[in-house]
């Protein structure tokens, strides 16, 4: 879900010059493709993140940036999220999981907070460690954000473990 951002062209301006973007929006693609045509590092595709078309281990790192939060937007209790939303997050997770190489990392930006965030991301289904940091300038008034870093290969922390499989207990 790389949208309008320009962090895809961010980040090939600092030197990362391979970079592969998905939107589900066509137009959205099309229009990404021509403003950054000059860039040939840049790579656009119209797909959907529940079913990646790309194969197994392909990528070294895979960045998101809000996209999975649009699979929380109809949830009206982020304590207890529904069967459906849990279902759609863990099949882009696995999906993210498979075209990760050993050692790659899926590295996840969002506002939501790790005690909504985390159970999800803490499957050991996924193979893949878990850290995260939040992030702000400090300012009281400042929304935090947060950053999630998984890392394929190595373990979850047992703590990590234990809160994945409270996610699949009954409220």
């Amino acid at each position: 879900g790389c949208g309008n951002s320009a962090l895809s062209h961010d980040l090939y301006e600092l030197g990362y010059t391979d970079v592969t973007s998905i939107d589900f929006s066509p137009a959205c693609i099309a229009a990404m493709r021509a403003r950054y045509a000059r860039c040939p590092g840049l790579r656009w595709a119209v797909m959907d993140i529940r079913a990646l078309a790309f194969p197994d281990a392909s990528f070294d790192v895979v960045l998101e940036k809000g996209t999975l939060d649009v699979l929380m937007v109809e949830e009206t209790d982020p304590w207890h999220v529904s069967p459906q939303a849990a279902a759609a997050m863990h099949r882009v997770l696995a999906e993210v999981s498979r075209v990760l190489r050993p050692g790659g990392c899926f590295i996840s930006i969002t506002f939501a907070q790790p005690h909504f965030r985390k159970p999800h991301y803490a499957q050991e289904a996924f193979g893949w460690s878990l850290r995260h940091a939040a992030c702000g300038d400090g300012d009281a008034g400042a929304f935090h954000y947060f950053v999630y870093v998984m890392r394929k290969g190595q373990p979850l922390d047992p703590r990590d473990v234990a809160l994945g499989q409270r996610l699949h207990q009954p409220p």
